[in-house]
């Protein structure tokens, strides 16, 4: 038996890629926080272009001194702002840059007091506008901040539960029958050790149950996204699913007229809690292992008809390494054969 991994083709990349896109709704508030930034980007660099190019204006307009280099210093900041949450890359630090540099401003416009004269009121007032507008942009890059910082967290905890495996297996059997074989999801509990059954609803949906700790199983019904008859298959878990999963086989005649080679692609999105506790378990640590092991006792399945056991599979506990006696083996024959 040759078994070896070796790196998918462009397209089966592509194809895993596309089924563990995340759902439009896991990232609701995500979405709303970068709409939110990509705004509060172009605000900043509004206002960052107008406080560089027109100190004296925007110095008039909120009340006070004309502090033109501070200003521009100002502007300049507002507009490295913009272009970093703009860019696309590492937004959120961008964004609490922007919350920090409103109080900078609240700072500075709290120190800032209208100088004597007829002119003293409509000064302060000019100011306190100034003051609300920062404070409002700030609860605003606050949110946005707090957004993308919650949807970023989110999405490393989910990262951290999605497992992903590959191996690949050579069977001395030629593609059609392997394909076939495969095909038929029925088939696969004969030879996918956590799987207890899949059933047929249609030509592309089946419903599965898996063993789990405890004595429980766990089900979802799957779909099959694409089928190329003897070189491609790729399904996942619709929505509901107690496991969201995906997978992809990819059906390759070995070279030297030496059977098939068979390519196995499994990833799986295990939930929180007790339940993903109990499939890590069930799928074990590394993905890849159980995989390697199903496409043994597959290789077996198609070549030979059957799993063959090993003498340690078919005793429990500690036991000698020797061939289990048939009932015939009497002590007396045994002693008959002796010299």
């Amino acid at each position: 038996m040759r078994e070896r991994n070796t790196p998918m083709t462009a397209f089966s990349e592509r194809a895993v890629r596309a089924l563990h896109r995340p759902k439009r709704d896991e990232n609701t508030s995500s979405s709303l926080g970068h709409r939110l930034a990509r705004g509060l980007g172009w605000f900043s660099l509004a206002l960052g272009l107008t406080e560089t190019l027109a100190p004296r204006a925007v110095a008039r307009a909120i009340g006070v001194r004309d502090r033109r280099l501070t200003l521009m210093a100002l502007g300049a900041r507002e507009i490295a702002s913009g272009i970093g949450i703009l860019s696309g890359s590492k937004t959120t630090p961008w964004v609490w840059a922007r919350v920090g540099g409103d109080l900078m401003d609240l700072a500075l416009l709290g120190m800032a007091s209208p100088t004597r004269g007829r002119h003293k009121r409509e000064l302060a007032t000019k100011i306190a506008l100034a003051r609300g507008v920062v404070a409002g942009a700030m609860a605003l890059d606050t949110v946005a901040a707090v957004w993308l910082t919650g949807a970023a967290v989110r999405r490393s905890r989910v990262l951290r539960r999605v497992q992903h495996g590959q191996a690949t297996i050579t069977i001395g059997a030629p593609v059609e029958q392997v394909y076939a074989f495969f095909r038929d999801f029925e088939n696969l509990p004969k030879f996918m050790a956590h799987l207890v059954s899949v059933s047929k609803i249609d030509d592309k949906r089946s419903f599965w149950r898996a063993k789990a700790p405890g004595g429980a199983t766990v089900a979802w019904e799957a779909t099959i996204l694409e089928d190329r008859p003897c070189e491609f298959i790729a399904w996942r878990s619709r929505e509901g699913a107690d496991i969201d999963n995906s997978g992809t086989v990819r059906f390759v005649p070995a070279p030297g007229d030496r059977g098939t080679e068979i390519h196995v692609s499994l990833r799986y999105h295990a939930p929180g809690g007790k339940l993903g506790v109990a499939l890590a378990k069930l799928f074990g640590e590394e993905p890849t292992m159980q995989i390697r092991g199903d496409l043994r006792r597959l290789k077996q399945v198609i070549e030979t008809g059957e799993v063959v056991h090993s003498d340690a599979s078919i005793h429990r506990g500690m036991h000698a390494a020797r061939p289990v006696e048939r009932p015939s083996d009497t002590q007396e024959e045994r002693q008959e054969s002796m010299p």
